[in-house]
């Protein structure tokens, strides 16, 4: 299991950032560097089905060892790709030993230190090994500890034949950071009951709920024309959208402004000119009923902003993103007190929590694979302060393992 470390170390060393305004799938072809050298790996553990189809998914099955008949096949996923909001090239691991509560300054941008006041899950981690970036990109242990952890898993677990267990399914995916990840996922192909998606913080989470998510897009129509002439003609989108943006509440509804159960409204993406200009915006609510108020307050906002411009209009767009996993995971039991037990098996207290965001396992559970996330160590995702633990990702392998077993031993 301390091979997990080495492999993280060796796998974030690869840039695999995905792009949200690329039409290819994957949308990036250095993901597929990546897969299809873990393809290989895979291959030499002694996987021998690993194989990578022509959308970027790389699957494998590690065989059942148990006589028991009838134990169901389960399966475990990451994704291969980094978020596009940091960085992501030339990325320089740097392992801090034996971690005593002392501030993390990371040698590349002493700017970015890494304080236990300002990280509060630190405090869990006296004595741990750290893994961060080196302060000018992020770390990519969202997801590619993850990763790590469940190749791992699946050597421990190749080499350890006499560890009864079913069929095993394994997959890494591309593009989850920009909400495609499942978009040519095989579920039948795949042939699992559940899955457990490794993507997750602390150590023991098991997370069963997510946000309902829609992506959607305000795009102001102005009119333009020279600006020496344009008294009583021109009508800028670009100051439509900034009014619409200034009419969004800023003392509510905002990731800035929210936590727990609360949902948000975020723009995030501007695509500005004279004659149009588009605003895209994240709509996220843990009840669906929630998005069509946001949505509808979205809309009146705009409306309200291109009422002041003569001539003005605007197009409102909506975009289903995912689901809350919740909706399907309470009617398969078992696939969540399955995962509780094998936390506990482990040595770990479980923890429940919501996600404030979403993962492959929220539009996979709607595609009929029931798939809760599992804890990876992630922190600080999508940061240049991302940081790690090696002790929790070998309970993140641990994990892994004894849900295996758990599942034989309950068929």
């Amino acid at each position: 299991m301390s091979l997990v470390l080495e492999r993280f170390l060796r796998y974030v060393r690869y840039d695999t950032q995905s792009n949200e305004s690329s039409a290819t799938y994957p949308s990036t072809a250095t993901q597929l560097v990546f897969l299809r050298d873990l393809a290989e790996e895979l291959r030499g553990l002694g996987l021998a089905d690993a194989s990578l189809d022509e959308h970027g998914y790389l699957t494998a099955t590690i065989p059942a060892t148990t006589p028991k008949p009838g134990v169901p096949t389960i399966g475990f996923i990451a994704h291969v790709d980094t978020s596009p909001e940091m960085s992501g090239a030339n990325v320089r691991p740097i392992v801090h030993r034996g971690y005593d509560g002392r501030d993390l300054v990371l040698p590349d941008d002493t700017s970015a230190v890494l304080r236990l006041a300002e990280n509060p899950a630190l405090a869990e981690q006296m004595g741990h090994d750290i893994v961060t970036a080196s302060g000018t990109t992020l770390l990519g242990a969202d997801d590619k500890a993850g990763v790590a952890e469940i190749v791992s898993a699946a050597a421990y677990l190749i080499a350890h034949p006499d560890i009864p267990h079913g069929r095993v399914r394994i997959a890494f995916t591309p593009d989850e950071e920009v909400g495609r990840g499942t978009k040519y996922f095989d579920v039948a192909q795949f042939g699992a009951r559940c899955a457990y998606t490794m993507d997750g913080g602390s150590r023991g989470e098991v997370e069963t709920e997510s946000f309902s998510a829609d992506a959607l897009t305000a795009t102001f129509h102005g009119f333009n024309t020279h600006p020496g002439y344009a008294k009583g003609r021109m009508a800028n989108a670009i100051r439509i959208a900034a009014d619409f943006v200034h009419l969004l509440p800023r003392d509510r509804l905002s990731p800035e402004t929210t936590e727990g159960d609360e949902g948000f409204v975020h723009p995030y993406v501007l695509s500005a000119g004279v004659e149009r200009t588009s605003v895209k915006l994240l709509i996220r609510d843990f009840q669906t009923a929630g998005l069509k108020e946001k949505e509808t307050l979205v809309e009146r906002l705009a409306r309200q902003a291109v009422a002041g411009y003569s001539g003005a209009r605007v197009d409102i767009e909506i975009e289903e993103s995912y689901r809350n996993m919740k909706e399907m995971l309470d009617q398969h039991p078992q696939v969540v007190e399955n995962a509780c037990e094998a936390v506990r098996r482990a040595g770990l207290e479980v923890r429940s929590r919501r996600i404030r965001g979403g993962t492959d396992g929220s539009r996979l559970s709607f595609m009929g694979l029931p798939t809760p996330n599992l804890f990876a160590g992630e922190h600080n995702f999508h940061s240049r302060l991302e940081w790690v633990s090696t002790e929790d990702m070998e309970k993140a392998i641990d994990v892994i393992v004894d849900l295996c077993r758990v599942w034989e031993e309950r068929t």
